[in-house]
């Protein structure tokens, strides 16, 4: 089967492609710009989740004969169309928010700059990219606050699609989690792996006791068992039983959490495993995290919430034409009007506004000549920061934004950023962005 990415988009990008080679158009220098209108749940902030799989995913967005034989079958395209997509490569440039940076409504997230036809066809790969793999890191960025520095592990596999599994551990995995239950994630993405066992262990076994005997024995008494299949409390008592005062957790699955916590460390700590760590599970999202703050929780694993963006799935992104040139060569800026729907033309280079305590107070986006160019009538404050960095310079990747070299990188880059961020940005309840985006 073909590796090719180029049919992950939608039919009307082709029939514009179509269309605008038979009007001669396809070939006028473009910006499209990928951005929210709003943040989805009304959070504080967004997370840039995506970038470096949509970096990957663009080196193999080539038209082969597989793909080409398809499309012909289909009959909507002209034959010198589908020569064009025969040649397809992308040869633009394309500056972006780097992965793991947190962003606000009307952030350009990404700006791709080309010919119309070769920047057009991009627009539904990169919204399917960033609107899930954003979604999921902004609500895994909000879990790792709530848990004030104790770990979080996905494990959320079984709540979402095979492949989206392993993007999600991913995306996770750069919004602070520090491990996944998906062992493609572990071996695609180098992000550490954890399981051990799930009730149907236990329940395999004719007691309680030679389930974790039989654990114990495979694992060692630093394994997790867990504890709840049955009644909690003669749980802990007999893990303690079976491995000693050394056993590594337990891991509680279900009851009223900060409740069962309170009384599990008790026992433990009554029974000499001063040392035994407890872990909990059982749907869990932000705020059962946080309601957890001031119990003797040791970690967290959270499955369906983290996967499916903890309520908001989208970012609600969209990918839209906002400058072009004329016949002249000029530059024209462009927007849409439409009520709700509007947009800012123009090209545009972003500066993040800082106080003087080192605190983000204004997402400040500049219109002029383009990331990295020259802004008329920009005021900057004295502290202030250049957002947009270029991932692609005719059509070659940059490097340091893909692989686990560009995972590192954007995992360091959250837990920097998030740090500048006022303390508004960490409140669960709904509301209205920690800083205020300005156009100028």
């Amino acid at each position: 089967m073909s590796t090719s990415t180029a049919l992950l988009t939608d039919h009307y990008e082709l029939t514009m492609v179509d269309a605008a080679l038979a009007a001669g158009t396809a070939h006028r220098q473009s910006v499209f710009e990928l951005f929210a209108r709003r943040l989805s749940g009304a959070r504080r902030y967004g997370v840039v989740a995506g970038t470096g799989r949509l970096l990957e995913a663009l080196e193999t967005f080539r038209f082969g004969d597989e793909e080409l034989t398809w499309l012909e079958a289909q009959g909507f395209l002209r034959p010198q169309t589908l020569n064009w997509l025969a040649d397809y490569r992308f040869s633009g440039n394309i500056w972006g928010y780097p992965e793991g940076e947190v962003f606000f409504p009307g952030s350009p997230v990404l700006i791709v700059e080309s010919t119309f036809a070769e920047a057009v066809i991009l627009e539904t790969l990169a919204l399917s990219i960033l609107n899930a793999d954003s979604a999921i890191a902004t609500a895994a960025s909000r879990m790792s606050h709530a848990a004030n520095g104790r770990p979080l592990a996905e494990m959320g596999s079984r709540r979402t699609s095979e492949r989206s599994a392993v993007a999600a551990a991913r995306a996770a995995y750069i919004a602070g989690f520090s491990a996944t239950s998906n062992l493609e994630a572990g071996r695609s993405y180098g992000i550490p792996t954890m399981g051990t066992a799930a009730h149907s262990f236990t329940l395999l076994h004719d007691s309680e006791r030679e389930a974790f005997e039989a654990q114990v024995a495979a694992l060692g008494t630093d394994t997790t068992l867990l504890v709840d299949t049955y009644d909690i409390e003669q749980g802990v008592r007999t893990a303690v039983e079976v491995a000693g005062t050394g056993l590594g957790a337990v891991r509680i699955d279900s009851g009223d959490l900060p409740v069962v916590v309170a009384r599990v460390r008790n026992l433990l700590d009554d029974l000499g495993a001063t040392n035994t760590r407890i872990t909990v599970t059982n749907d869990l999202d932000e705020y059962t995290v946080a309601a957890l703050g001031a119990s003797p929780v040791d970690s967290f694993g959270v499955g369906t919430s983290v996967v499916v963006g903890s309520g908001s799935p989208t970012m609600g992104m969209v990918y839209k034409l906002v400058a072009r040139t004329a016949d002249d060569g000029e530059w024209v800026s462009v927007a849409k009007k439409s009520t709700d729907k509007a947009s800012v033309g123009g090209r545009k280079s972003v500066r993040r506004i800082y106080n003087d305590r080192g605190a983000a107070t204004t997402e400040l986006i500049l219109l002029g000549d383009g990331p990295g160019g020259a802004s008329e009538g920009a005021d900057l404050a004295a502290h202030s920061r250049e957002v947009l960095v270029p991932l692609v310079v005719q059509g070659e990747t940059q490097p340091g934004h893909t692989g686990r070299e560009g995972i590192a990188a954007a995992r360091e880059r959250h837990q920097r950023v998030v740090a500048e961020l006022p303390p508004i940005a960490m409140s669960l309840t709904r509301g209205d962005p920690a800083i205020s985006t300005e156009f100028v």
